[in-house]
């Protein structure tokens, strides 16, 4: 009878233990989910921008013991009116001004500071494209006109099965996908759910079926096709995306703060929007793809991709902006201009030609109102001839 009791006994501990760990593996899923619920609240967003690592699952992306590249100050130079207003007006939490490789403004607004790891966003997109250039460089990847599935199988029977890493880049896979952030119910916020829950990116990404249109005949952004990018990425070399962004891009452009990216339940980096980066660092970026992937004296990501992909060669529409390989270009681009753009207002725009860098992170919870993007740009632009 005693021994009995001591097995009941056991028993129980070990069930308490276990209800113990349940509740607080849900208390962390719900206090994620509350996060991504209140994310954007006005009183938060600021905030939460910069601290996107008190909330989510993460995982760091090292710069390696390697020195700190120079960020030399050049000339200081006046922000047109057009720019201070602005920055007022669209919620601007930081901005950078390089010129001919030299800072000639950095502001930081909002109470944030220059420690500050910003949430990316879609600017995140764009690092994926020079990884990518590296590893095709490589030669771990065959050929741009392979299927996806060739290098992440689990992709089979899924609407991406017939897509090549060609379609995938242009954003043209032909997947369904609804990337309306204002219906709760769409694509786009069930994603949402399945990171802040700690479920899988994969998983979530291979139940895709439906489509809106075949392979490579019709452009359409769609976010999770960059997560596409990174399954290909990760099949093709055996690696995870924060330790191949590590060694291949942020190491050689001597970051000054170690980045981190979100990650799902499966500590699967979150390609298409979750790198967090300091202000200086995406500038640090920015310069590199600005002088076609060389930086401090090394070529970083091959000049050959890097003019492949900041070329708009995506059939979008007729006086929208121009797409590339995970780069955008203003609908009236000059040569030489491109830019990363994330949603509520991240930019790193390039203009070759007048040799400017420009670094711009906000929290506009008015970017989706007509015309924003245009007129963000023609802003860019006027600092830019500014200097």
């Amino acid at each position: 009878m005693r021994n009995g009791l001591k097995w009941l006994g056991r028993v129980l501990i070990i069930l308490l233990l276990a209800t113990a760990a349940v509740g607080f593996w849900k208390r962390e899923a719900i206090a994620r989910l509350w996060a991504v619920n209140s994310l954007f609240d006005a009183e938060h967003i600021v905030g939460n921008f910069s601290n996107m690592d008190r909330a989510f699952l993460h995982i760091p992306v090292s710069r390696g013991a390697g020195p700190v590249s120079p960020l030399p100050a050049g000339p200081a130079m006046t922000l047109p009116k057009v720019a201070t207003d602005w920055i007022a007006a669209r919620d601007v939490t930081s901005l950078m001004v390089l010129h001919r490789g030299a800072v000639v403004h950095e502001s930081y607004h909002q109470g944030t500071r220059p420690e500050d790891r910003r949430i990316s966003w879609s600017m995140a997109k764009s690092f994926l494209s020079a990884l990518f250039g590296v590893i095709m460089a490589e030669g771990h990847i065959a050929s741009l006109d392979d299927p996806v599935t060739r290098y992440a199988p689990s992709l089979t029977g899924s609407a991406y099965e017939g897509a090549t890493i060609r379609n995938v880049l242009l954003m043209m896979s032909g997947v369904a996908f609804d990337e309306d952030y204002l219906d709760y119910e769409s694509d786009i916020n069930r994603m949402g759910r399945v990171l802040a829950l700690g479920g899988t990116m994969d998983g979530f990404a291979a139940g895709l079926t439906a489509r809106d249109a075949d392979p490579g005949t019709r452009w359409k952004y769609v976010s999770i096709d960059t997560h596409i990018l990174a399954m290909v990425l990760r099949g093709a070399t055996g690696r995870s995306l924060p330790d191949l962004l590590s060694e291949k891009i942020i190491q050689p452009l001597g970051f000054e703060a170690e980045p981190y990216y979100l990650t799902d339940g499966e500590d699967v980096a979150f390609a298409l929007g979750g790198l967090n980066v300091t202000t200086r660092d995406y500038a640090r970026f920015g310069l590199m793809a600005a002088n076609l992937g060389r930086y401090n004296g090394q070529q970083v990501v091959p000049e050959e991709w890097m003019r492949a992909a900041t070329t708009p060669t995506a059939p979008t529409a007729p006086g929208d902006l121009k797409y590339g390989f995970q780069w955008w270009m203003p609908r009236d681009a000059q040569p030489g201009e491109f830019f990363g753009h994330g949603i509520y207002g991240q930019y790193i725009y390039i203009d070759r030609a007048r040799d400017v860098v420009i670094v711009a992170t906000s929290a506009d919870r008015a970017f989706r109102e007509p015309g924003v993007k245009h007129d963000n740009i023609a802003v860019l632009r006027q600092i830019a001839g500014a200097i």
